[in-house]
């Protein structure tokens, strides 16, 4: 391999390319990163509109249990201490999420976790669904019909293009009733925002790393295996296979970004539709994230699609089929002496920040560097 010129080819940018490529550097390994996205970052993305950073790709809100994940991204800028505390509006009235008794006493008028446990358990035991057959029967019997109908069924429709009776039961593994006062959508001790945006996490974890942008690794996929000893790819692992046993299924976004000229459009970071009066699934405010006091605002509504050649693929769809096809791929991956495979894409399955992080600190870390 005599055009070798690094010791890492990372392809993408975005948190877990970036990361592993700082602690390779770090170990002082020669690394090149690139990307097929004409910006770093992946979905973390930001672009200043009216002096407000926006989040390109939906709304990202960084929270982890982690002490160590917490300081590893406090090196990179300094983060703000804002909680995530969404609203949901079904039916013209809002609600506070997640489901607390805030939502509670909206719903029924209760005031005590009492009251509120006697009616959702009451519930519950009616749906009499012991081993729930779809996901709407899984809802039923960890929730009840109220905040099923409410909250749920509508917005699984929208959110996954199917009725929650034909979707999977095991896409809901749980669903969290808090019976306090408490609209803290994480249970995570360490929340926020970088002050200024995720650019600055990413380009500060790259600034001493060569980057080139709107290079597509599969166009010139030949040239670019012969640049480095190894590869760490975080696209998709059945593009990388030439999707020779099928390709893997995602739902999709599409994002409206709009600009208002008044200082406030919904007083709240992330509003959810959660009924089908609204296509989008909820509509988020930019300014709020970090405490904004701009005099025009920025708002996104968020549609879930389908995926197709002209969409970012989002949410693995984690159902039987795909489980098979990924095994196949995952099996040609453990034969790789030379390709590393991590993130979302790569390993199919949906992350939050402080979990793609880990994954890429674990990776890292499995190389040993002397």
């Amino acid at each position: 391999m005599a055009n070798v010129k690094y010791d890492y080819l990372i392809v993408g940018s975005g948190l877990f390319g970036s990361v592993f490529a700082y602690e390779a550097n770090k170990a002082g390994k020669k690394c090149l990163v690139i990307d097929r996205r004409n910006h770093s970052g992946g979905n973390v993305h930001c672009q200043n509109l009216e002096g407000i950073n926006v989040h390109s790709y939906g709304a990202h809100i960084f929270h982890t249990d982690s002490l160590q994940i917490w300081k590893y991204v406090n090196q990179f800028a300094d983060f703000n201490h804002y909680i995530n505390s969404p609203l949901a509006l079904s039916e013209g009235k809002l609600y506070n999420l997640p489901f607390n008794m805030n939502t509670f006493y909206q719903l029924w008028g209760v005031k005590t976790p009492s009251e509120a446990r006697s009616i959702i358990e009451a519930e519950v035991n009616s749906s009499n669904f012991k081993t729930p057959a779809n996901l709407e029967e899984q809802a039923l019997s960890l929730v009840g019909e109220s905040i099923y109908k409410k909250f749920i069924q509508h917005y699984t429709k929208k959110q996954w293009g199917r009725d929650a009776s034909c979707l999977p039961a095991f896409i809901i593994k749980r669903l969290p009733l808090r019976y306090t006062y408490n609209n803290n959508y994480f249970n995570d001790r360490y929340q926020g925002i970088p002050i200024g945006g995720y650019n600055l996490v990413v380009n500060k974890m790259l600034q001493n790393i060569e980057l080139r942008l709107s290079h597509d690794f599969f166009k010139d996929r030949s040239f670019f295996e012969s640049l480095a000893e190894k590869i760490v790819f975080t696209g998709k692992i059945d593009e990388f296979y030439q999707y020779q046993y099928g390709k893997l299924e995602y739902r999709s976004l599409k994002f409206e970004h709009e600009i208002h000229d008044i200082q406030d459009y919904q007083g709240n970071a992330v509003v959810n539709y959660c009924d089908l009066t609204a296509a989008f699934t909820r509509i988020i405010e930019h300014k709020h994230f970090e405490f904004g006091t701009q005099k025009s605002t920025v708002i996104t509504k968020e549609y879930a699609i389908n995926e197709s050649l002209n969409s970012e693929p989002y949410y693995p769809i984690n159902d039987t089929k795909n489980m098979k096809i990924l095994k196949r791929y995952q099996c040609l991956a453990d034969k790789e002496s030379n390709v590393i495979f991590g993130g979302r894409l790569a390993e199919y399955r949906y992350y939050d920040m402080h979990q793609v992080i880990a994954s890429a600190l674990k990776k890292a870390s499995d190389e040993q560097w002397k």
